[in-house]
């Protein structure tokens, strides 16, 4: 793909088709991880819901490591969120052009040490849960507080319960019954959230399949083409260099 097609998708001059085809992107390499991911570790990584109510009925139960356990990776996933909040404030202040680069990088990083030495951090745990767990829950929360803030908090990339109430919300505005009401009490849907919506959940079931049946396949190498990808976002925004309208400001 052109170096400018690929720069645009993380510059911090945004459009709508910027934010879709990013977000899309994000989404496919999220299923992908988290699918896969469950073949290696056993644990859907993305979703923090089922893990903050797992946490719960531990201590209910009187199983207070295990619920540790669960909290300790939801600690991950915040941590990873954070982090992306760091690198992207301190890149907008300090190198305005390539404000999301740093955290592309880092997850692309991350993501080549999952591929190369992931199966061996499977033994090593804290309170139960492995560091290959909360190295993909950190990742989770990298990018999806990411693709947050790149698209000012209208796409997210690993909840696909947000996208598919939203895509439900829209989908009952579209069949809504408006005879009899005047034109302006009609019920309308938003057509173009309703196309981001099913597009990301597209993508992510789509990058479900490509994730497990990658690491059902190759093992924990199936995630370098992804480290490769994410590698290529970034680093086709540094060879693009500063853009016209940022170096004029």
């Amino acid at each position: 793909m052109p170096v400018n097609y690929l720069a645009d998708l993380t510059s911090p001059v945004r459009s709508p088709r910027a934010n879709l085809h990013l977000g899309a992107g994000l989404a496919f390499v999220a299923g992908a991880l988290n699918a896969g991911g469950f073949l290696a570790v056993g644990q859907y990584t993305s979703h923090m819901t089922g893990l903050v109510s797992g946490a719960a009925d531990e201590i209910a139960l009187g199983r207070i490591g295990l619920a540790i356990s669960a909290l300790v990776a939801v600690a991950a996933f915040v941590i990873g969120a954070g982090s992306t909040a760091l690198m992207v404030n301190y890149s907008r202040r300090n190198f305005p052009a390539w404000t999301y680069v740093p955290t592309l990088l880092l997850e692309a990083v991350l993501l080549l040490i999952f591929g190369l030495i992931g199966s061996q951090l499977l033994p090593q745990q804290i309170e139960r849960v492995s560091l290959t767990t909360l190295l993909l829950c950190f990742v989770m929360g990298l990018q999806n507080a990411l693709i947050t803030k790149i698209s000012k908090a209208e796409i997210r990339t690993t909840h696909v319960t947000g996208l598919l109430t939203d895509l439900g919300l829209e989908l009952g505005r579209l069949i809504y019954w408006n005879q009899g009401h005047k034109q302006s009490e009609q019920v309308r849907a938003d057509r173009r959230r309703l196309r981001i919506h099913a597009s990301l959940v597209l993508a992510f079931f789509i990058g479900g399949i490509s994730g497990a049946l990658g690491f059902k396949h190759a093992g924990f190498i199936a995630t370098l083409p992804l480290a490769a990808a994410l590698l290529l976002l970034a680093l086709a925004s540094l060879l693009r260099g500063v853009p016209e309208d940022l170096a004029e400001s």
